[in-house]
Formats: structure tokens, sequence, C-alpha cells
């Protein structure tokens, strides 16, 4: 379908037309056609009519678990080690593929309410999530969560058969990585066995790295280097990588995620929430390190809004580093949108230009919190919200108009997560 935005404030990220006030926006097919100050318009396309409203890139969560939203709330002011282990683990025994499919669908309607058009997820039953996916209309870069042990192997095959299956799916809005979750529950056997699967299927890999005090330490003590060092070692970085947290750089790391071209996913409210810790983002962009944003999952955040991480991204830095000019609202929105489309091979997309992808997605600016309205930039980084979007477009199709979601059925879907959830203990 071809459409046309007309009277809107296009906020582009394309640093040569960073913002076009009383813009257009056509879009043909699955791309932007064109952009630029409304004056030549089309008759042949669908028109909405932008007017208060703001136009911008779709936003990017680079690192998450769908699946895990049913455990939005059931497991707080935990650390992260005994949190993993006395709750979140054992209930994960329980999850059926049903509950897969339900959490994920929840976990993709929170986001694209929330403006997100594509996300980086890593989880199991995760045929299921991609059938979610497919079924929403959203964007995602999908992997089996590997881990070694007993059934290691067979967690390497589910990932092969992800890809065979999946990858590329939904006219190209599904990808699929290799997901090993963590040096704490793959040795560096098993960590080379997936850098060989991630050899044979030409694909990137998706990885929690140095996200605690305690994994670094306990790393070092047991193989003599950094997590990120050893997923170097593994040969894991020979591709491209989605580096989660990376909180706890130490010695050569910085410079190993340079010189591998690593793409750190910073979850600055997770990161928060679970005491893990304030990441050296400063330190990894002025390095030339890309860094998107991530939410990790509802159990550990809780949402997944990525409104909320901008928020936390340029407030910490500020307060960390004790400088009012860290973290300027361009770098954090650019994290959110087209570093983040970089950070997971997401090509021509995160920016709103001819040729690119046609994920956009117009926000309300008729709130209080919207008056007066200096600088879109500004605004969007600092305060606007989750309910200010209106509409989201993915692929060049409308997902959600005036608020409402056109692919999912809002109310099934939570009378069925309210179902599945009623035998948990809490």
């Amino acid at each position: 379908m071809n459409m046309l935005i007309k009277n809107v404030s296009a906020v582009t990220m394309d640093e040569q037309h960073p913002v076009i006030k009383d813009a257009f926006i056509e879009i043909r097919g699955d791309r932007i056609e064109r952009i630029g100050e409304s004056n030549e318009m089309p008759d042949d396309c669908q028109v909405i009519d932008g007017h208060g409203r703001i136009a911008m890139p779709g936003l990017i969560n680079c690192h998450t678990h769908v699946g895990m939203t049913l455990f939005r709330g059931y497991a707080d002011d935990m650390p992260l080690m005994r949190w993993l282990n006395d709750k979140i683990w054992p209930l994960e025994d329980k999850l059926t593929p049903e509950m897969v499919y339900n959490a994920s669908m929840l976990g993709i309607l929170e986001m694209i309410k929330a403006g997100v058009t594509a996300f980086a997820d890593m989880y199991f039953f995760m045929d299921k999530t991609a059938q979610a996916v497919l079924d929403s209309g959203v964007r995602a870069v999908l992997a089996r969560g590997l881990q070694d042990g007993d059934k290691g192997d067979t967690r390497l095959e589910e990932n092969r058969r992800l890809y065979m299956d999946w990858n590329d799916a939904g006219a190209g809005r599904i990808s699929i990585m290799v997901g090993p979750h963590a040096v704490y529950t793959c040795n560096p056997e098993y960590l080379e066995k997936v850098a060989d699967l991630a050899a044979e299927l030409h694909t990137g890999v998706h990885m929690h790295l140095s996200e605690t005090q305690q994994e670094v330490d306990d790393c070092i003590a047991a193989y003599g280097c950094s997590p990120i060092e050893l997923a170097h070692r593994a040969g894991l970085t020979m591709f491209p990588m989605i580096a989660a947290h990376c909180v706890y750089p130490v010695g050569d790391d910085i410079a190993l995620l340079k010189a591998d071209n690593m793409n750190v996913a910073y979850n600055p409210v997770s990161n928060m929430k679970l005491g893990s810790g304030f990441c050296p983002v400063d330190q990894y962009i002025n390095q030339g390190i890309r860094v998107g944003l991530g939410t990790d999952s509802a159990a550990s955040n809780n949402n997944l809004s990525i409104f909320k991480e901008m928020h936390a991204a340029a407030f910490i830095e500020k307060g960390r580093l004790k400088d009012p000019v860290a973290m300027p609202v361009w770098q954090v929105l650019k994290s959110a949108t087209a570093d983040g489309a970089a950070a997971l091979g997401i090509d021509k997309a995160g920016v709103l230009k001819p040729g690119m992808k046609a994920d956009v997605i117009l926000l309300d600016v008729d709130g209080p919190h919207a008056h007066p309205l200096y600088d879109p930039v500004s605004h969007i980084v600092y305060s606007a919200k989750d309910t200010d979007v209106d509409t989201v477009i993915i692929d060049g199709r409308v997902v959600m108009e005036h608020k409402e979601v056109k692919t999912i059925d809002e109310e099934r879907l939570y009378h069925d997560v309210e179902r599945l959830v009623s035998d948990f203990e809490y």
C-alpha cells in the first residue's frame, strides 16, 4: 500500500536534515520514497494527516526476552544470581510453548504501543516467539538461548532448526542469530561449538557479557580472563555481535569491543533494578563503539519501554559523570533508532530518508507535557511517554492507528495470559 503522511514535524535522524517542520513522508510499498516540506502531493496514496504529531523512526529494543513477560512483577528487589537461581529458573521449568507464544504476544503488544518496531531476543520455544512476530507484524532478530550441559547439543540443534525454519521469514522481518546465554552457563568448549554454528549459518551472536561484577570475577577466577575476552578467544566475536550489558569492562575489554566491532546493548533500567551497576557508556561511545538501547525482560525492568530507557540513559550519565552535557539528546535518540538498527544488523532502517525501510511512528504532542515544544528531539528524550505513540507503521504497513493495534486482539490476549498464569505459585 502507498501512503502519504502530511502536515507532520519529522525528526529524521538524518544528520543532513535532522528536523523538517511541516513535512510530508511518501511511502511506497515497504520503503520511504520521498520526504520533505509539504508542497507536492501525490494523488495515489492513502493520506494520514500528521497535524499535531511528530514523525520519527521506529524505536529499536536491542535486548529483551519477551517470553518472560509472564514473570512481570513476580520476583522483584533481588540480586541477579539469586533472582535467577531461586525464582526465575525454577519457574521457567513450568513454561509451555503456549505460554511462550502468549507471553511473546503480550510483550510485542506492549512494545508496539510504545513505538518499538524491531527488537532482539533470546530465549527458548523461540519458534513460538517467531510465530508471534509473524502474526503481529513487528520486526525481530531472534536467537535460541544456549546453555551447556546434558541438553547443550540439543539446544544447538534447536538454534540451527530455528534458523532454517524462520530466517528471512515474514518478508524479511525475521532474522535469526545464535544465542549463547552467558559465560556462567556456557563453558569455553561449548562457546566454541556456538561459534562453529554461527560460522555454519553465516549469522551473528547475541550474548550477555560482563553484566555483573560477580560474573567478571568468577570468569577471571575460572578461566584467567574476562567474559568479553573469553568470547573473543572462543571465536564468537568474529561474527556480528550484540553484547548485552557490558557493565564491567576490565583490562583490554574496551579495545577488544572496538577491534572486534561488537555492538553494546545498554540496558540502564534493568541494570539499576538488579543492582548490577552503571555501564561506562561514555567510554564506549568515545571509542566509536556502537551502543543501542535495550530493556531486558519485563521480569527485570518491569516495562518494555524504550522511552523509559532513553530518559534513564540521559539522566544516569549526567549524574554518574557529574557532567550536564554527557549523553546529549541526539546521541540518546540515535542509540534508540539508527544505531540500534545497525546493532541488530537491520539494513536500511532507523532513519527517515528515501530508500529506507518504512518503519515510522507518529507521536501525539497535544498533552500538557508537550507544551511549549521548542526542540522535538529534546522533547522525545526527556518528556515523551509511551502513551504518546499514536500510529505505528512497520514495513509500510499500518500496525497501530490512533492507539489501536490492528494485528492483536488485546482483550483475548489478556484473558489468555491471566488463565495461563493462574497456576503459578507466588
